[in-house]
């Protein structure tokens, strides 16, 4: 019985999938980003007083680039990713976190074009990307000094 359940609504599910009609419920803007927090997340407060929470995750891309033409290898490169959390849920758990946590995170991300008549050398005159919490899970706390120097010691 469930099986026919399950099946039909796998069948539901993937008809709909490649559907050509409209469905503006199904969109989204989602990246998943796996690193470290750059430091501990901030608790700051919009103009119109609402509490949110900013958080840097450092991502580095692993293995490196392939070797160039001349057959070096070029390091690898860290990016920092800046998130916004203005869920206060999700705010009460961000606050203990510590920087160092190896961290899963979710966002939904708006990409806002640069104003023409800015300065280009001033965040409004840049394209910027925000990125809005939705998830975040600790895959690993940081290691605490004397973890590390346990860790150190060990043969």
């Amino acid at each position: 019985m469930f099986s026919i359940a399950r099946h039909a609504a796998a069948s539901r599910s993937a008809s709909r999938a490649f559907s050509t009609t409209a469905s503006r419920s199904s969109d989204v803007a989602k990246l998943i980003l796996i690193g470290r927090l750059g430091r501990d997340p901030e608790v700051r407060v919009t103009r119109s007083d609402k509490e949110y929470v900013s958080y840097t995750v450092a991502t580095t891309n692993y293995p490196p680039p392939p070797p160039g033409p001349d057959g070096v290898r070029p390091a690898s490169k860290t990016t920092w990713h800046h998130v916004l959390s203005f869920n206060p849920g999700s705010n009460n758990y961000l606050r203990h976190l510590q920087k160092g946590s190896h961290v899963y995170v979710e966002a939904n991300f708006e990409v806002r074009e640069a104003d023409p008549t800015a300065d280009p050398g001033t965040p409004q005159g840049q394209r910027q990307i925000f990125l809005r919490h939705e998830n975040i899970r600790v895959l690993r706390s940081p290691m605490q000094s004397q973890e590390v120097q346990e860790e150190e010691e060990s043969p």
